[in-house]
């Protein structure tokens, strides 16, 4: 099986903690108004073998043994090379090293469903619950990303919302109901990680001769982090 990649980072150390392996696929269709790696966006990649990753796993087990880490599988968005994923989950499953799905949710339920069994950990990037502003905030409605985030917290898979902070964005007292509400409706307590926008993504965006849409929104402060987790732990809403 052939997957095409964008990049690797052998030493990630976010995601579940630990030492982990980063695999960052190529290909998203959202495009999102803030992504920081607008460059995954194409389908065009390295192509790369189910093998070749499994190997190198091999090489950094000890590393994942020692420090708790694992395999996680990025994008772009991953699942739309899910059958990929799939497999090479499956092989790592049998070396016993932890897996774990970096998704923003915007696939067919099928791949969704084929990849899901052979998961450790789902961290479901969701950009904003109003379906308006996620046409606005990305190329794309988010009823089948909902869905999606539906399906995975029916499943016994660990599962972690991140929701990026965005000043003026999607940080209404409207957003942050919704959310709440949002996470709510789930079968089961899901917990969330508030991570801050950044203007890290901006010198790609002018690198790919792209229009930064999002050139004059200001990052998120710690003050504005810390307040939304307050008012998510207010809620009973775990924090991950």
């Amino acid at each position: 099986m052939i997957g095409y990649l964008h990049s690797i980072e052998t030493l990630g150390t976010v995601d579940n903690g630990g030492i982990r392996y980063v695999l960052f696929l190529q290909g998203c269709a959202l495009h999102c108004r803030f992504c920081h790696n607008p460059d995954t966006w194409l389908r065009k990649g390295r192509p790369v073998t189910v093998q070749e990753i499994v190997e190198q796993l091999k090489e950094y087990k000890p590393f994942f043994d020692l420090s708790g880490g694992g395999l996680t599988v990025s994008g772009g968005e991953p699942l739309l090379q899910h059958l990929f994923v799939k497999e090479l989950y499956i092989e790592a499953g049998k070396l016993g090293i932890h897996r774990a799905l970096d998704t923003a949710g915007y696939c067919r339920r099928g791949s969704m469903l084929e990849v899901l069994p052979h998961t450790d950990l789902v961290l479901f990037s969701l950009k904003v619950v109003n379906y308006d502003k996620h046409r606005k905030l990305t190329d794309t409605g988010n009823e089948e990303i909902l869905k999606n985030l539906a399906l995975t917290a029916a499943s016994p898979v660990e599962l972690v919302i991140r929701y990026v902070l965005i000043p003026t964005v999607n940080d209404t007292e409207e957003d942050i109901s919704d959310l709440i509400r949002l996470i709510k409706s789930l079968p089961r307590p899901v917990a969330v990680e508030v991570l801050p926008y950044h203007k890290l993504g901006s010198a790609k965006w002018e690198q790919l001769g792209l229009c930064d849409p999002l050139k004059n929104i200001p990052p998120a402060s710690t003050e504005q982090v810390v307040a939304l987790q307050d008012r998510l732990k207010r809620s009973g809403i775990p924090q991950h």
